[in-house]
């Protein structure tokens, strides 16, 4: 389970010491490391700020992209400075203090998903009447994720946890998020073929494209598995890897007793066996949760061989 710490995520060393405590305190199966989610689009010139979001996530508050024209003005960047420098230089510090005991993903957002923080919803505008400029900003964005990717796994990270928040049939058609995200996304995977030990994906938002993602080449599937199609038993058929999920985050964590919260751990591991299946949220945990509901789905996970198990 992985949460964002506002503000402090703009210091590497306060980042560093949060990850540290969060893993020393819960012992989880693996670290998302968690840099903010406009990480990869102050280095661009964008603007962003924590404003009190639930979920502690910061927000873009002044975009790079304003007239069409500036997806041509992109210029590549340094991945080892700036921003993105700083966040693999936290991630470094924090693979050193764990010294391998757990695997260590850092966060990548799918270029598509870095396009549209750039220029927020006015990508979608440009997807549709400029395509060829939205397409001359992907290519460099695209370079830059996979350096900065790259650069993560020689930091310490054992893979990444890849994030795509437009592979969602509510903004995208098919047709448009295979020419401008599949295409993109399937590079990144490809240059980490035989450098990063696993990878997880991530589906944000509702109606996500499940076929068209379960076929990336990714050892995990996450993706807000009880507010959207597929549920856990479904996607079992359809992914052959580890399926990550079974809480709501927002709903029975947050609001849900503790025994709900267990009933909730214990529907998720049913529906698959308890095969290929590792109890997470369906997205990051609100800074909210109280100690007293994560232990709860700690405990009723370590619980689970007590339950019966279908043959």
């Amino acid at each position: 389970m992985w949460r964002h710490f506002p503000d402090d995520d703009q210091c590497p060393d306060k980042l560093v010491a949060h990850t540290l405590e969060w893993q020393e305190k819960w012992q989880f199966d693996l670290v998302k490391f968690m840099p903010s989610g406009t990480y990869g689009v102050e280095d661009w010139g964008a603007i962003s700020a924590y404003r009190g979001a639930a979920n502690g996530a910061r927000e873009v508050v002044k975009p790079a992209v304003v007239r069409t024209e500036d997806w041509l003005r992109l210029q590549a960047l340094d991945v080892r400075k700036g921003s993105y420098g700083r966040q693999n230089q936290a991630l470094a510090a924090t693979a050193k203090a764990l010294r391998g005991s757990v695997p260590l993903l850092q966060t990548v957002f799918s270029p598509l998903t870095t396009a549209r923080k750039l220029g927020t919803d006015k990508l979608f505008a440009d997807l549709r009447r400029a395509p060829d400029a939205l397409e001359h900003a992907l290519r460099i964005i695209t370079d830059v994720t996979i350096r900065f990717a790259l650069d993560a796994i020689s930091a310490g990270a054992h893979g990444i946890f890849f994030a795509t928040q437009l592979a969602s049939h509510r903004l995208l058609s098919v047709e448009e998020y295979e020419r401008f995200g599949r295409a993109y996304d399937l590079e990144v995977f490809a240059a980490l073929h035989g450098k990063a030990k696993l990878n997880m994906l991530h589906a944000h938002g509702d109606d996500v494209m499940f076929d068209l993602l379960s076929h990336y080449p990714a050892d995990m599937f996450n993706w807000h598995d009880r507010l959207t199609d597929p549920s856990l038993s479904q996607a079992s058929a359809l992914f052959p890897r580890l399926l990550v999920g079974g809480i709501n985050e927002h709903g029975t964590l947050l609001h849900g007793s503790e025994e709900e919260i267990a009933s909730e751990v214990q529907d998720a591991l049913l529906q698959t066996d308890g095969r290929r299946l590792m109890i997470g949220p369906g997205c990051v945990l609100p800074i909210a949760a109280s100690d007293a509901r994560i232990r709860a789905v700690v405990r009723a996970t370590h619980e689970f061989n007590s339950y019966p198990v279908h043959a």
